[in-house]
């Protein structure tokens, strides 16, 4: 298959290229994401690493073909064969296999891409049993190959009230627009080990504050369903939001998260309760009348952010090899102490 039967031919140079590399027909869906693909604040380093997600049908066939197309995009786990690329991507961790540090010497550019199959990312869309891809896609990508499973494309749009519904519970009753953003971009953040040392301190403002217009676009349909709970109007130049947060409202937002972080919730509750256990239904009813809703929420997040992050940096040095791995960690120390100088 072309690019031009593939309907792609309309895309930047630069991703037709990267598309070229790779077999592109085994993707339902592909973006790019990251300070490579959006502007952030703070960024000084030239030709910034491309950060890619290919999502795919079938992980043994894509891995059978592009281990084929490129080799040396693996570490020596390749030698086992693509099979066991596919068990490692779908069994461990977050479910994702990364390839690092990829020259695209005609574009004088790297790139970093993750495979994920379709069923494991609408798993985590609905789920946020990993908040790993869920969490990218709570911030503004580039689309390179729209979806058209349909499946996914409602999966992709409940992410976004996930988070929305998420925020709003850690958020007091009125906050500003970037409030609001802030708390969406934090949630992938919140407990990710890196952001001890690795991931720059002021990575969620850098992010949210040159696209703002982007966040509003992406959001707009969702505050907009939203609006029994949340209204966000014009104050001067500063956009500023309003919310329910009475018992039942917060038990509306309760109800809509996500199963893994209600379990989390459910078992947290269960554990300070002395060995009374209660079903989700009542331990939910109880922390919607909770001062500290918001910690208890929060801490949700974090356990699901620690468990998946820490477990995929250890596949990453799997999947990418010792000596990847530590030249692209050193890449990352390098531009949190680029963005620490600017501020």
């Amino acid at each position: 298959m072309t690019l031009l039967n593939k309907g792609l031919t309309s895309l930047p140079t630069i991703y037709q290229k990267i598309l070229s590399k790779f077999p592109y027909e085994h993707f339902t869906f592909c973006f790019a994401y990251g300070s490579g693909v959006f502007k952030q604040a703070g960024k000084l380093t030239n030709n910034p690493l491309i950060d890619l997600v290919f999502v795919v049908k079938n992980t043994i066939d894509f891995h059978a073909q592009n281990l084929s197309m490129n080799p040396s995009h693996y570490s020596s786990l390749k030698y086992f064969g693509h099979k066991v690329l596919a068990n490692v991507q779908e069994n461990c961790s977050a479910k994702v296999y990364y390839n690092t540090l990829i020259p695209i010497q005609e574009e004088n550019v790297s790139i970093k891409y993750g495979i994920i199959s379709n069923k494991d990312l609408i798993t985590d869309l609905l789920d946020w049993n990993e908040l790993y891809i869920a969490g990218r896609l709570h911030k503004p990508v580039r689309v390179i190959i729209p979806s058209t499973d349909s499946a996914l494309k409602l999966a992709l749009n409940q992410n976004l009230y996930n988070a929305v519904h998420t925020a709003l519970l850690l958020l007091p009753d009125t906050f500003t627009e970037k409030e609001l953003y802030r708390t969406i971009t934090n949630l992938s953040y919140s407990g990710d080990f890196r952001t001890v040392f690795g991931e720059d301190k002021n990575k969620v403002n850098n992010i949210v504050e040159p696209q703002v217009d982007i966040f509003r676009q992406l959001y707009k349909p969702t505050i907009k369903a939203l609006h029994e709970f949340v209204d966000m109007q014009n104050d001067g130049s500063t956009k500023i939001c309003r919310q329910d947060t009475s018992p039942v409202a917060r038990l509306h937002h309760l109800n809509q998260l996500p199963r893994t972080p209600q379990r989390s919730i459910v078992r947290y509750w269960n554990e300070q309760a002395s060995g009374q256990r209660q079903d989700t239904e009542d331990v939910l009813r109880a922390v919607s009348f909770d001062t500290d809703i918001d910690v208890i929420v929060e801490n949700s997040i974090k356990d699901i952010v620690w468990k998946s992050s820490t477990s995929q940096a250890l596949k990453g040095i799997l999947t990418a090899g010792i000596v990847k791995s530590v030249r692209y960690s050193c890449k990352k120390v390098l531009k949190m102490l680029e963005s620490s100088k600017i501020n």
